[in-house]
């Protein structure tokens, strides 16, 4: 009788999920589809290339989402249709600022889910991932010293920083993304480990690093998103206040040291709280315009393409959110921060149940990476913070981005037993 009320429990479920799936794909298909219309029948006339992209994004996320549950039975989508929603709407509104970003942006997504899905097979084996922590540790350091080295004395600075890696032939990547995610990897697995002094101070001289170098790059919101998940994989591990509090006073006072030292970091804050007094300087013009225009796009937005933060420098990247707050309105803005509040709960949920501490240790640091760079954007252009330039994952006009969001993903995922789906058969 037992059997026959849990095959019936598992066959309901299957039925639910599968109607589940359908349902939130053909409402993301209908949503992309509506929202990109303006972008294809723009200037008068009909963008067919565009048209024909944004017809391959619908059919990858459906031939995904196919493949993956009928040939590698996977079970659960829901941080993969988040990303589908994100990265959709960043390819509209990106694309109506300027259509030669699009292929490039797909691509983008494209790379980022082959990505994501390696990184997922990859971290199903522990032994696997604490074989390679100390190599992706040095490589880590090493590729991000060259890069610092070649910006700086060959490629030069972008914007003022050097945080561009810019090889002629190929496309313009931030180095600083690609080390996000060993810097995940190397955090969660080493403190997996054994707690000892050698393997904490091993791993506190990295992170010292990974967060130094991003300073020498003038790239100071990615050393503060190194810094945050440092103290969060750190907490995780030992779940010592006092020295996690330590830890926050070293470095508050080595912040104030580097706004005295650095011109660039003391002029982003003397900005901070006063854009109404620099409307037409560089300490409040972009967040001026954006505390205006995205209130005047109401609750359903004024219509893609329609808006004027378009006009303004960086609106593909750092001001993307106030450009979906005016064009697409406050409604789709605030699914979007609700998206990353999913995100949040999904792994903290999923890390009590996680097969090992690595997983635990790893969706949470992904997610409060993922969690803080999306406050020091939404809050930097709105004036809550200080502008660091950093961009909305998934959202923002930037292939690197793109890659890296949907790679922190697969940690997020991983701790989700129903990941494997022998696991959750058996259970």
């Amino acid at each position: 009788m037992a059997e026959k009320k849990f095959g019936l429990r598992n066959r309901l479920r299957k039925k639910y999920n599968h109607v589940g799936r359908g349902f939130i794909l053909l409402l993301l298909t209908v949503f992309q589809f509506f929202s990109t219309l303006p972008v294809i029948f723009s200037d008068g006339t009909v963008h067919f290339s565009v048209w024909g992209m944004f017809i391959a994004y619908n059919v990858f996320e459906w031939v995904y989402v196919i493949v993956m549950h009928n040939i590698f039975k996977k079970v659960n989508f829901e941080l993969e249709f988040i990303a589908f929603f994100l990265c959709g709407i960043g390819m509209t509104i990106i694309t109506s600022i300027d259509k030669s970003f699009l292929k490039t942006q797909l691509l983008a997504v494209v790379l980022g889910v082959i990505v994501y899905d390696i990184l997922l097979w990859f971290l199903q084996d522990v032994k696997r991932v604490m074989a390679v922590r100390i190599p992706l540790a040095v490589f880590s350091i090493l590729f991000f010293g060259a890069c610092f080295v070649y910006i700086y004395f060959v490629s030069g600075p972008k914007n003022g920083a050097y945080n561009w890696l810019k090889i002629p032939g190929l496309p313009s990547v931030q180095p600083s993304e690609l080390v996000k995610i060993a810097f995940v990897f190397v955090g969660a697995a080493s403190l997996d480990k054994i707690l000892t002094t050698k393997n904490n101070y091993v791993y506190i001289c990295y992170a010292l690093i990974c967060i130094g170098i991003p300073v020498l790059m003038r790239d100071l919101g990615t050393a503060l998103i190194f810094f945050f998940t440092f103290v969060i994989i750190a907490f995780m591990r030992s779940g010592d206040v006092r020295s996690i509090l330590f830890i926050c006073a070293i470095a508050a006072a080595a912040a104030i040291v580097v706004i005295f030292i650095k011109p660039y970091v003391a002029n982003r804050f003397a900005g901070w709280g006063h854009v109404w007094e620099n409307i037409d300087n560089s300490k409040g013009y972009q967040q001026v315009r954006t505390l205006i225009y995205c209130v005047s796009g109401g609750l359903f937005g004024l219509g893609v393409g329609q808006g004027k933060l378009r006009g303004v420098f960086a609106s593909e990247n750092d001001l993307i959110f106030g450009v979906v707050c005016e064009e697409l309105g406050m409604i789709i803005a605030f699914f979007i921060v609700i998206c990353f509040a999913i995100i949040a709960i999904y792994a903290v949920s999923n890390s009590k149940s996680a097969p090992s501490t690595f997983y635990s240790i790893a969706a949470c640091s992904a997610a409060a990476m993922l969690l803080f760079q999306t406050s020091l954007n939404i809050f930097g252009i709105t004036d809550l913070l200080p502008l660091t330039g950093v961009t909305l994952p998934f959202v923002s006009q930037g292939g690197s981005s793109i890659v890296c969001s949907w790679a922190l993903f697969a940690f997020i995922k991983a701790a989700d037993v129903r990941a494997y789906p022998k696991v959750f058969k058996n259970n």
